[in-house]
């Protein structure tokens, strides 16, 4: 989605370490939750990594096929890494974990538009506080963060659509 909206309409991008299983999970559950919501067609996504390893390649063939198991499509999503820009062209930036936290944290300039938050702030009801890298385990790691995006993506989505007047902090 272009940024024409940009004065009025929320923009939010996905953080992990790559950009192949948890960011591009996470937005593409986002996506999905949000063609079928109050605010579709009214919010830009994307997804990047704070490293540089696979930029261009396509989601993790395990991430593309737990998600598809579910209904969600990952299999346009390429990897990025992070710029600076994104400081600037997004609202919110929301990091996997407390790592991709700290390093966004270190690379966010001085003044900008964008507010830092952990993916699983808004869960109240999860023990958890990071979603966990499913990279180097099995399948049922891949589940467990769809598990994770599909709670958290539906949380950001009511805080999006209660709070519009928000990214004007």
């Amino acid at each position: 989605m272009s940024r024409s909206n940009a004065d009025t309409n929320p923009a939010v991008l996905f953080v992990c370490l790559g950009n192949i299983c948890r960011s591009p999970t996470a937005q593409g559950v986002f996506d999905h939750k949000l063609a079928r919501s109050p605010l579709a067609g009214s919010v830009e996504t994307d997804s990047a990594g704070t490293g540089d390893w696979h930029i261009g390649k396509a989601p993790d063939p395990r991430a593309r096929q737990a998600a598809k198991e579910r209904g969600y499509e990952l299999d346009h999503l390429r990897a990025r890494q992070v710029s600076v820009d994104d400081f600037h062209r997004f609202d919110w930036i929301l990091a996997m974990d407390g790592s991709n936290l700290a390093n966004l944290k270190a690379m966010m300039p001085a003044q900008c538009r964008a507010r830092l938050a952990l993916f699983l702030e808004p869960l109240k009801d999860v023990a958890e506080t990071e979603v966990p890298d499913p990279y180097y385990g099995g399948d049922e790691g891949f589940s467990h963060v769809l598990d994770l995006c599909e709670a958290a993506s539906d949380a950001w989505l009511e805080r999006l659509h209660h709070s519009p007047g928000e990214r004007d902090r």
